[in-house]
Order: structure tokens, then sequence, then C-alpha cells
């Protein structure tokens, strides 16, 4: 059983983002409690990674309010929405290819350590004291995405499921409350689609609260408990995954034709 939700987490009122004269949001309300698993779904265009956007701080809205852990993040650049608790994987996974699995994780874990440029140059003992730490954590989420054993295996070389769930653990290593995942099952097969639901469950269940991105619906009427769903920029519907199911809006908007991947 899931752990009941806890208080709202992340909530956008009235979300509101323009660029010229094509509105990409239009007065878009969606929150997402602590603990659960929330998914937005739609057809491409619908506005579901600008979303993403303007929560991380990529963009900025046009009108609107953006609360996270119940404070403002509305104009807050990309780095301190990251050091408030968000973090983020894209579709297209964006590794550093001739970096180890570990490596890559650590730079994660960069995000929250304090350290000057020339403390690291002179590895001074706050230098080695943080990287010591980042080592240790970045294998503890390699542990918990089932790969410690490509550690320390060049990013390019991982098989393609491993690099998502090296990218997934880097995303954990800046010490989130809240994880964004953008379409994580695109390019996987049957098999690895039932493994990552079982992987997101898991972080779920490791005390991380999660939003995603998804086309495969099998995926997301299987693991989230509650989903939005937006078309042409506006949420059309939100409920649990029985209701969206049965949306006539839904249905006619998203799932009464063939899903684009």
């Amino acid at each position: 059983m899931p752990p009941s939700p806890g208080p709202r987490l992340l909530e956008l009122r009235a979300v509101t983002m323009q660029f010229g004269g094509v509105t990409a949001l239009g007065e878009v309300d969606l929150h997402v409690d602590q603990g659960e698993i929330a998914g937005l779904i739609g057809p491409n265009g619908a506005g579901k990674t600008t979303v993403f956007n303007v929560v991380t701080g990529v963009f900025h809205p046009t009108a609107g309010e953006i609360e996270f852990d119940g404070k403002s993040i509305v104009g807050k650049k990309r780095y301190q929405v990251t050091q408030a608790g968000v973090a983020r994987t894209f579709q297209n996974i964006r590794l550093f290819p001739d970096m180890t699995a570990l490596e890559n994780v650590m730079v994660g874990a960069d995000a929250h350590h304090g350290t000057s440029v020339p403390g690291a140059m002179l590895r001074l003992p706050r230098h080695r004291s943080e990287e010591r730490h980042g080592r240790a954590r970045a294998a503890e989420l390699l542990e918990l995405m089932g790969i410690p054993h490509r550690a320390e295996e060049t990013a390019r070389n991982l098989p393609y499921g491993d690099q998502r769930r090296v990218e997934i653990a880097r995303a954990l290593a800046t010490d989130p409350k809240l994880l964004l995942l953008d379409e994580p099952a695109a390019g996987f097969n049957p098999r690895e689609k039932r493994s990552l639901s079982d992987l997101i469950r898991k972080v779920r269940d490791s005390g991380y609260t999660i939003l995603l991105i998804e086309h495969d619906m099998g995926l997301v009427m299987n693991i989230c408990d509650r989903i939005s769903v937006l078309d042409f920029g506006r949420k059309i519907a939100e409920g649990v995954p029985a209701e969206i199911q049965a949306d006539e809006r839904v249905i006619n908007a998203y799932l009464g034709v063939v899903a684009d991947a």
C-alpha cells in the first residue's frame, strides 16, 4: 500500500506561460502532495514540459503563482530551485559520456557542496570531506538504483536502461524533496518498463515525492496515485487513474486516439 499523501508540496495557481502570441499554459492549477506519485499526461504540445520548465526556473511564468514547500519560487534561478529541493531528469538522457557512473552521480551531490574553486584546487580539508561524502552518497544511490556493479563503468558504455538509472540517481544526489521525471520510459521495452515501474515505487517508498510526464498509459495508470491531464495548455481533468480512464474529456482529447510516443 502506498503511504498516505502528506501536506501539499508543490502548487501551481492560475499559471500562464505565453511566448509572443502563443499561450503554452493557460491558468493552470496543479498540485503535488508530499509522498505521492503524481502523473501529468496529455498529447504532444499540451504544455507538459512547459510545466516542468516553469517549476524548475527555465522559464518564468507570465502570470500566476508557484509555491514549493510553502514558499514562492517564481523568479528563482535554476540553481536556486535545485537548492530548494526540486530535481529533474530529461527525456533525452544528459549524462557526461566520458565519466563513470559514480562520477556522474557525484556531480549531483556537488549541488550542495560549498567548497570554493581555490579550495578544490588546493584540496583543502573541507573539499576532501565533501568529496568523500559525495562518493559515499553516489554509491548509496547506485545501490538504490540496483546497479552498484556499474559504478566504475563509463557512462557511454552503459546499457540504455542503466544510463536512465544513473540519471535518476544523479537527480537524487541533489537531495530533493520533489523529483520530476520527464518521459522516464522513453525507449524502453516492456520488460524494462516493468522494472522501471518497480524502481519508481522504490524511490517513492524511500521518501521522495514524484511528478512524472509519461506517454505510456499502462505505466501511468499502474503507478500513479493521481493524474492531471493537459490539452492545449489547459488542465481538463484531474483524479485517480480510474476517474481519468472514465473521463469523457480525456478520452476525446487523448485516450481515445493513438498516443504519440
